[in-house]
């Protein structure tokens, strides 16, 4: 079983509420200092963050994926310049749907042209949306548009958000040469295991103190 402190370098502490003040990404960090974490996941309206010590993660086209892919490589740049050093993204869930890859391919790859490593790329899939088929398809067409992590979810969309199915998919598809990180509804401790024994290698929480209080 992971360490307390293993399981903190692996998380994401996350605060993506449309209601979220400046105060509540200033608790955000305190809190992500206090608990020992990798790295605060915010709104990129919110950047920049004075997070010294941690790493500040923004997203994108974020949470429909319904937004034009230049709007998407704005955002992107503009969130790097303001100091985030990874962009987690929303794909166009329907072109995925729909099996149009190529689309979803050039929605990525213009992201990734905007935020060139070393910004880390996290593309986040909406797994609960798709079926196996598209989830593999999907990630295999997230590699080779340059991401450096697949991700299940946003935790906004109502089909759900991480399963320890979908990431075990997501895990054997990218084959350890992209990360993968599990984000959406873990709320316990024996989810967050659960997700990085099925494959996950980066965690998104917003509860990650409930996550970690079930550690040592």
């Amino acid at each position: 079983m992971l360490s307390r402190t293993e399981l903190a370098g692996m998380i994401d502490h996350t605060l993506l509420k449309p209601e979220a003040t400046d105060a509540d990404v200033e608790s955000l960090v305190a809190e992500a200092r206090r608990l020992g974490v990798l790295a605060v996941c915010v709104s990129p309206s919110m950047l920049p963050v004075m997070a010294d010590g941690l790493v500040v993660a923004a997203v994108t086209g974020f949470p429909s994926g319904k937004h034009d892919s230049t709007v998407k490589a704005a955002e992107a740049y503009l969130a790097v310049q303001h100091g985030a050093a990874e962009i987690d993204m929303v794909i166009d869930v329907g072109a995925a749907r729909a099996g149009d890859y190529e689309r979803v391919k050039e929605d990525i790859a213009a992201v990734r042209h905007a935020a060139p490593s070393p910004t880390l790329l996290k593309v986040i899939i909406e797994s609960a949306a798709l079926v196996d088929d598209q989830i593999v398809a999907v990630c295999r067409t997230a590699e080779e548009a340059g991401a450096d992590f697949v991700k299940t979810s946003t935790g906004f969309h109502p089909a759900g958000g991480a399963s320890t199915h979908a990431v075990e998919l997501m895990a054997d598809t990218v084959g350890g040469r992209l990360g993968v990180k599990a984000s959406g509804g873990i709320r316990d401790t024996a989810t967050a295991l659960a997700m990085v024994e099925a494959g996950a290698t980066r965690l998104g929480l917003s509860g990650s103190a409930a996550v970690l209080d079930g550690l040592s």
